[in-house]
């Protein structure tokens, strides 16, 4: 599972970009992760330049 840490997240949409899954989306002020469709590929997580997401196991 995929975590966001909202206060370092800037909500570039850099992380959007790169999921293969189409799992993650902007919406209004917030990053929003589809939880049925995000299979933890941890792409995401290495391409944000903040580090505001983390991979839980």
């Amino acid at each position: 599972m995929i975590e966001v840490h909202r206060e370092i997240c800037a909500y570039c949409g850099c992380c959007v970009s790169v999921c293969p899954e189409g799992a993650l989306e902007l919406v209004d002020a917030y990053l929003d992760i589809d939880t049925n469709t995000c299979k933890n590929c941890g792409i995401c997580v290495r391409v944000c330049p903040l580090g505001a997401l983390e991979a839980k196991k």
